[in-house]
């Protein structure tokens, strides 16, 4: 089978030819028919974070594909069903975050495309009791996306506790922002959307955003002010100075989400003022199987749309280029029933 392989930190990544992987006792093996390209991916091919992968490795972590193959012990899934293999590719179930419905924090967890083989290759494997089943009447390119940028956007929404009729900024509208313009609109939020391109802010208008900001024409933070203030913004732009803006434009009791992974960023949190207005910040990482199964749900039921592009596999290096430089709308998912 191919693979695209990260064989060196910063190195375009290789594809070759590699065996079959057969499935080890609760594992599933998955031929992929669509995988996404996260900005994690990029962070993971580089090397960006301080807790590394361990080249070579097999990167991506929104594969969608059929099972072909069933490890011992595997008896809820089927031969030919579809499935989802997202970031949280293992958790451990006993400890005191995966008893109480937060397995997203585990110690243990084990994340696809990091620390173990991803999606960017024609066959992967994946712990059974994590490949999430993809409803019937999902197109695969769709449920890429939504397996991680959906996911994320979606949970972070619910950390956020947003309420119908409540501000809420969503600060960077791309793979995962036009995903989190949709899910505020459907909690009941107004949505302002900010962005510094043209084409991803007439997007989020597009999806209904009620309010877009360019910010390189207006300061975020007081655009927002003058509408009252954010009861919540979800930070989805890799880069602190989204932050540090979106954190400016919170009203009284309002909340940060942090959601995008700027390497080494860092942001100043002013004390008096976070104590003096009890506004929160917070951190959101991705979501667990049930907050999957309901992104799936709404999809399924006509309430999102995933605005992506297909590629193939052999287009992996340029199209991390391409994301790197803004240069997509919003997501690129490999298509990999087009051959590599």
């Amino acid at each position: 089978m191919k693979a695209a392989v990260v064989r060196a930190f910063g190195e375009p990544l290789v594809i070759e030819e590699r065996p079959e992987p057969e499935p080890g006792p609760g594992q599933v093996r998955v031929r992929l028919e669509a995988s996404g390209l996260c900005h994690t991916d990029i962070h993971a091919a580089r090397g960006d974070w301080p807790v590394r992968p361990s080249p070579p490795f097999v990167p991506g972590h929104e594969g969608v594909g059929l099972v072909e193959a069933l490890g011992d012990g595997v008896t809820h899934l089927t031969l030919g069903q579809r499935v989802a293999v997202p970031w949280l590719g293992r958790a451990c179930g006993r400890c005191e975050h995966c008893l109480s419905g937060w397995e997203t924090l585990c110690e243990e967890q084990i994340n696809t495309g990091y620390g173990c083989d991803g999606g960017y290759a024609e066959k992967m494997l994946a712990q059974a009791d994590f490949a999430q089943p993809v409803p019937d009447g999902i197109d695969p390119l769709d449920a890429a996306p939504l397996t991680c940028a959906g996911v994320t956007t979606y949970k972070a929404l619910k950390v956020a506790a947003v309420r119908p009729g409540q501000l809420v900024a969503v600060s960077g509208v791309g793979g995962l922002g036009h995903l989190a313009v949709q899910y505020a609109k459907i909690a009941g939020a107004t949505v302002a959307a900010i962005d510094v391109t043209d084409d991803k802010l007439d997007l989020a208008e597009e999806l209904g955003a009620d309010l877009v900001i360019d910010a390189r024409k207006e300061d975020p933070g007081e655009v927002l002010k003058r509408h009252g203030g954010a009861h919540a913004a979800i930070a989805l732009a890799v880069n602190e100075e989204a932050f540090s803006a979106a954190y400016s434009g919170l009203r009284r009791g309002g909340r940060l989400v942090m959601v995008a992974l700027p390497a080494h960023g860092t942001i100043p949190v002013p004390i008096f003022d976070t104590v003096l207005n009890g506004t929160s910040v917070i951190g959101s990482i991705v979501g667990t199987r049930q907050d999957l199964a309901e992104v799936f749900d709404l999809h399924a039921a006509g309430r999102t749309r995933v605005i992506r592009e297909s590629r193939p596999l052999a287009s992996v290096n340029d199209s991390m280029e391409d994301v790197l430089a803004g240069r997509v709308t919003a997501r690129i998912v490999f298509d990999l029933r087009q051959g590599s």
